[in-house]
């Protein structure tokens, strides 16, 4: 018994934590660092990147490059404004009142010549079409019999020829035959005119057919749509509001010209065949080459203008019906350049040219990096600008404050900030 209790006793003092060696230690170096981590370790973080990322980034200031175009060398005669106006213009309708079916355009559509634009509803076109054909078939019908007729006509006159030669039967029966024969004949004539007159109706009626489907007149652009399956169209108003009286508006771009009305007291300025230029209000750095093509003989008694026709040298997809334009007269003899691409130059801030060994560039700005770009100055505009005779992209830019920046540093392909 005694045994068992000293034996169990030294049991549970085996399980007894010793506490007495742990006292005056500092916690484990690990587990401080762990919770500092913890704690600071999104400031770190973000303080690094922050770093990392403005790292060589340079700040610079853009400017656009400023494309000189050719002017002309003699001065203007006369300026005035007006418009673009299409001597083709079209609204599209059809022949006969009927309900659109299907349309086939939408605004800026290029149609071609008789394209299909819509269709009306054919259903009682078709009816009559069957029906016209169907007439023509039984008239058809009526020729085989009447020659049926004539040909039996034709036996019975050859017999009773025979019967009066021996005397059985009277000329008066002959004559009755060869009567009956010419009758079946004329029916049969008759028959044959009137296949023709049902051939035409079938033609008329196929024609009818054909008006359902409504077609471009000529070549252009679709700038209007009128008309929406399911509606009423006729080619005439109706005096209501629920029939429309067209289907689209197209317009020939190449019939496109400018009108002008001059005060009468200038139209002494200008004459037929003058050499003109035309800018668009909607893009004023471009002008095109023009040619005054007739003055119209009258003259507007309200307003004391003229009206003067004038056409593009050349075509220009930008150029829109009713669009604003400025005309410049010049004298006669001036030269234009024809070519918008055609450029004199380009200018740039002084400060953004830069001199080294004896070579002047510039540094080219391409989404958010700079590129070198040897340039050869010529002058020095009036607005002091620096005329370059070298070709930019339109809306290309250059680093503006060269003068301010340790620019001998920079390199190709170096990452900037635009600052302005």
């Amino acid at each position: 018994m005694t045994d068992a209790n000293n034996e169990l006793e030294q049991k549970v003092q085996g399980l007894r934590i010793d506490r007495s060696s742990s006292k005056g230690k500092s916690p484990r170096p690990w587990l401080v660092f762990l919770v500092i981590a913890v704690i600071a370790g999104p400031s770190l973080f973000a303080g690094y990147w922050f770093f990392l990322s403005g790292r060589g980034v340079l700040e610079v200031e853009a400017v656009v490059v400023r494309i000189a175009k050719p002017q002309a060398l003699e001065s203007t005669v006369l300026e005035g404004t007006g418009y673009v106006v299409a001597r083709r213009q079209t609204t599209v309708s059809s022949k006969t009142t009927g309900r659109v079916a299907a349309v086939y355009v939408e605004e800026g559509m290029l149609v071609e010549n008789n394209q299909l634009l819509a269709t009306l509803d054919d259903s009682r076109q078709q009816t009559n079409l069957e029906l016209a054909r169907a007439q023509v078939e039984e008239i058809r019908a009526s020729i085989d019999e009447v020659e049926v007729r004539i040909k039996q006509s034709q036996l019975d006159l050859e017999r009773v020829k025979k019967l009066v030669v021996d005397a059985m039967v009277s000329q008066d029966e002959v004559d009755q035959a060869q009567l009956q024969l010419d009758g079946f004949l004329a029916q049969k004539r008759r028959l044959e005119k009137s296949v023709d007159v049902a051939q035409k109706n079938v033609t008329l009626q196929e024609q009818e057919l054909e008006d359902t489907n409504i077609r471009a007149p000529f070549e252009g652009v679709v700038i209007a749509k009128a008309a929406q399956p399911g509606e009423m169209i006729s080619p005439v108003s109706a005096g209501g509001g629920f029939t429309r009286t067209g289907i689209c508006t197209i317009v020939d771009m190449d019939s496109i010209e400018v009108q002008v009305d001059v005060n009468e007291k200038y139209i002494n300025r200008v004459s037929p065949g003058q050499p003109a230029t035309v800018t668009l209000v909607s893009y004023p750095e471009t002008q095109l080459p023009a040619q005054v093509i007739a003055i119209i003989p009258t003259a507007d008694r309200a307003r004391s203008t003229v009206r003067v026709r004038i056409a593009f040298l050349e075509r220009d997809s930008r150029v829109l019906p009713d669009m604003a334009v400025k005309v410049s007269f010049f004298e006669e003899g001036t030269t234009l350049v024809s070519n918008e691409d055609t450029q004199l130059g380009a200018d740039v801030p002084p400060t953004a040219v830069v001199v080294e060994d004896g070579q002047h560039y510039v540094w080219l700005i391409e989404q958010d990096t700079i590129q070198r770009k040897s340039v050869e100055v010529v002058t020095i505009t009036s607005s002091g600008l620096t005329r370059l005779v070298n070709d930019f992209e339109r809306g290309a830019r250059v680093v503006r404050n060269l003068s301010e920046l340790d620019f001998s540093k920079f390199e190709n392909g170096m990452q900037v900030k635009i600052a302005n």
